[in-house]
């Protein structure tokens, strides 16, 4: 298989004119923008800007380097990212776009608007058509689908549910709409609980008309009827439709490579992707808190590819010493695997070796230093 280039850059000031900053613009300089994007052409910078209280998502003034390289080729930048399937402080683009000016990310500082790519309520959705193991169609934020190009901008972590979270995750849940997000969370069918007022505002998104009432009013699932669409369980305004999140950490991860083939389908010769391996915490930057890193910062990769993208920073990583008296519970040696040793139970490699099975990209990489 052909070899992915990678673009490494470490954490060393290579002199007193030339730090972090400017490297990131260099890693840009290696992705060669100014081929992938045309003049007046809209890109999506798709990032995650941190659940209130969290501390690990990127720094703004690294993606305000990534803004300026995009303007500097004559594209035409926007944030983004789409709108959470938990109840937090970015369900809707309201408190989302809140939440990302209070983490830093208003327009004084990064130079370039924000937009959430589903919409108000996670509804501004496209479907695509993808025919694959897991979904005959995924359910993607309409603006990422209809920008001319998508830079992904991750932070790479661990995650409780898939081990490890990259550009893949990023793309994959950050790109779907809320309903999208539910499809890869659970292939089971949404339970109604206690808190339904019978106010019927489920059965105006449900396309299947699988919604019944009871003779008290309350809202009732026809099985035979449901498609596992999750519109009801994210239209619900009292939160009492509920995802069952019942399913295995190797399907999640499957449907998460089958959402981020949907959303690349368009966008051949147009995506990039930037992984700041840097306070690499063992949970997700969705969380309102920020745990200690699990080992040392180690610097910015950048590629074409986010499989080989992907890998290389977990290879960098598991290379590393693990820090004690973090969650880090084994694998501290070098070359041992970190995020095993915070989620023992997971294999984080399905995602990685699904989406090479789909051709979106090659774990076989080259890593070039800039």
């Amino acid at each position: 298989m052909v070899k992915s280039n990678v673009y490494f850059a470490n954490l060393r000031a290579s002199s007193h004119h030339e730090g972090l900053l400017k490297k990131v613009g260099k890693l840009c300089n290696s992705l060669e923008l100014e081929k992938m994007v045309n003049p007046g052409e809209i890109v999506a910078i798709k990032l995650h800007f941190g659940e209130r209280g969290n501390t690990s998502f990127i720094r703004p003034i690294f993606v305000r380097e990534v803004v300026d390289k995009v303007k500097s080729v004559q594209g035409k930048p926007f944030l983004t990212d789409t709108n959470t399937l938990y109840v937090g402080s970015r369900a809707n683009a309201v408190d989302h776009l809140n939440t990302a000016i209070t983490n830093g990310f208003a327009y004084a500082v990064v130079n370039a608007p924000l937009i959430i790519a589903d919409g108000l309520h996670g509804k501004s959705f496209i479907e695509v058509d993808i025919d694959k193991k897991h979904f005959q169609k995924v359910k993607l934020g309409s603006d990422l689908f209809h920008a001319d190009n998508i830079i992904c901008l991750s932070h790479v972590k661990g995650h409780m549910m898939t081990g490890f979270g990259g550009a893949i995750k990023n793309l994959a849940m950050g790109g779907a709409s809320r309903a999208g997000k539910q499809q890869q969370h659970s292939s089971l069918l949404p339970e109604i609980g206690a808190l339904c007022v019978g106010c019927k505002v489920c059965t105006k998104w449900c396309p299947a008309e699988a919604i019944l009432f009871d003779d008290n009013g309350k809202a009732v699932i026809n099985p035979e009827k449901c498609i596992g669409c999750g519109e009801c369980t994210v239209s619900c305004p009292h939160k009492a439709i509920r995802i069952q999140w019942k399913e295995t950490t190797s399907n999640v991860q499957e449907r998460m490579a089958e959402y981020v083939y949907g959303l690349l389908k368009n966008k051949q010769n147009k995506a990039a992707f930037i992984n700041f391996v840097m306070n690499v915490s063992p949970d997700c930057d969705c969380n309102s808190w920020s745990d200690e890193a699990i080992v040392g910062d180690i610097g910015i990769l950048a590629a074409h590819d986010p499989v080989a993208l992907d890998q290389a920073s977990v290879d960098l990583i598991n290379a590393q010493a693990g820090k004690v008296g973090t969650a880090l519970k084994s694998n501290w040696a070098p070359g041992e695997d970190k995020f095993r040793g915070v989620h023992p139970d997971i294999d984080w490699t399905v995602q990685l070796r699904y989406a090479e099975e789909l051709g979106i990209g090659s774990r076989q990489y080259n890593l070039i230093e800039v």
